[in-house]
């Protein structure tokens, strides 16, 4: 439901609208002057301010101008009964959307609602859409047996709200599933929005998940809407779902059991209405059983199951994924024979993130209308130098990943060589890098490091 804020000293205003606005279904909070109006703001999260521009305690465009540095979201229309040019442009300036004169038209006044709740809807579309230029678009392309059957799945999924869990290594395609089931669903024309829990620090997750009341932390100056409530009606993309904490793995099955939630920092209890999705690369029954991930939580988000193989155990999708990428890149170049046969040789690490790669490698760097092996060669063998033994974990593809992957291949990597130097030892591995003995210890079970003198440092530090 769409909320509407009045601010205007004149009552019979403040009685007519809401009652107006409230018959056709908007929430509606009334204030007489702006101070008041600003208390309203900081417990409840308005789309829409009609504010009188003659105030007592505060004009009307003094409160414009502070309001839309607070709550640069809201649509704020000015209303006067001694409006002037030069007043409307100070209005337009600061940010209103609108400026009307008294006497107000009802009808003019609806039509407003509609049109700014429109355009507010068109800006979060926008900036999810700029979110997700970079994907490589949502068809699930191959021919493999395993993509028809995740094909049908999605189809057969995407018509109920049943949770998904979605499982699969780094690169294979997790979210293209979700979104393909999103736009599948009766939900498509709704927000698909998004969140990479091993992005989020610990301390964040739920602020970011639920939103929060403005003074809950130190940086909350405003109240912020959570990604549930960013979601309502739409799909909740849960991403790398394996590495939240268990503190809020509790809350997210909460919500789930009871379709409701509370901001951090706020007693006030909200509905929610989303289709969970979640993904991750980590097995989760062997998660759960080493008490990393809530048993209870896994079964909730387990309701259907889609496990999206590697690129190496369906090579006959390769091409035609290839062709896909290239295309749009505006690239035109025919694959010889050999070409495909080291395309089919090749391991394929980072899955179809490093085939996607690999079509932009070709579009900047090879000449030619067709490509042999050896050419193909070259370009799937750039590889990362190694200072001496200490990187020689590091995968060869990791130029290629993203930031995130990236980061904990290296941090893997840095925290094996570490361990082992330090001879398995966990307070003296950390006293070498600097951080918490604790901090150690979840970022080993993490990575699954573990090693026969582990145990035995346990003892040596109790």
């Amino acid at each position: 439901m769409s909320t509407i804020l009045i601010i205007d000293d004149e009552h019979s205003i403040r009685s007519t609208l809401a009652s107006v606005l409230e018959d056709e279904k908007y929430k509606v909070f009334t204030a007489e002057d702006a101070l008041i109006g600003m208390e309203i703001l900081n417990q409840e999260i308005i789309d829409i301010i009609f504010l009188d521009v003659l105030l007592p305690k505060l004009g009307g465009i003094e409160a414009l101008e502070k309001i839309k540095k607070e709550w640069p979201a809201i649509e704020i229309v000015m209303i006067s009964g001694h409006a002037n040019i030069d007043m409307a442009v100070r209005a337009v300036k600061f940010g209103a959307f609108d400026f009307l004169e008294k006497p107000l038209s009802l009808d003019r006044i609806l039509t407003i609602c509609r049109n700014a709740l429109a355009i507010k809807k068109l800006r979060e579309e926008n900036k999810n859409l700029k979110r997700y230029n970079n994907l490589t678009g949502h068809e699930i392309i191959g021919t493999s047996a395993a993509v028809k059957n995740i094909r049908e799945t999605i189809k057969q999924a995407a018509e109920s709200d049943a949770r998904i869990l979605i499982t699969g290594e780094n690169g294979v395609g997790k979210e293209i599933v979700a979104r393909a089931v999103h736009l599948g669903s009766t939900r498509a024309e709704n927000p698909f929005i998004d969140v990479n829990c091993a992005a989020i620090p610990e301390t964040l997750i739920e602020s970011e998940l639920f939103g929060h009341e403005k003074g809950a932390f130190t940086d909350a100056i405003s109240r912020r809407k959570g990604r549930f409530e960013l979601a309502g009606g739409g799909t909740l993309f849960l991403d790398e779902i394996g590495d939240m904490s268990l503190s809020a793995q509790a809350k997210v099955l909460r919500v789930i059991q009871e379709q409701k939630i509370e901001r951090v920092g706020g007693e006030k209890t909200i509905e929610t209405d989303v289709r969970i999705i979640a993904a991750t690369n980590q097995d989760l029954e062997k998660a759960c059983e080493k008490g990393f991930f809530r048993q209870d939580l896994f079964f909730r988000l387990n309701v259907i199951p889609i496990h999206i193989p590697p690129l190496r155990e369906r090579l006959e999708d390769i091409p035609m994924l290839l062709a896909h990428f290239l295309k749009q890149l505006k690239v035109e170049v025919v694959l010889k024979n050999d070409a495909l046969d080291t395309l089919a040789a090749h391991n394929w690490p980072g899955n179809v993130r490093e085939l996607k790669n690999l079509a932009e490698r070709i579009s900047v760097m090879h000449r030619g209308e067709s490509i042999c092996g050896h050419e193909l060669q070259k370009l799937l063998n750039k590889k990362v130098r190694k200072p001496g033994n200490s990187g020689s974990c590091l995968p060869e593809d990791i130029l290629d990943r993203t930031f995130n992957d990236a980061r904990e291949s290296f941090e893997k990597c840095y925290l094996e060589f570490h361990f082992l130097k330090n001879g398995s030892i966990i307070s003296k591995t950390a006293e070498a890098i600097g951080i918490y003995s604790s901090n150690l210890h979840a970022k080993l079970r993490k990575y699954s490091i573990t090693t026969s003198s582990q145990n035995n440092d346990a003892k040596e530090e109790t």
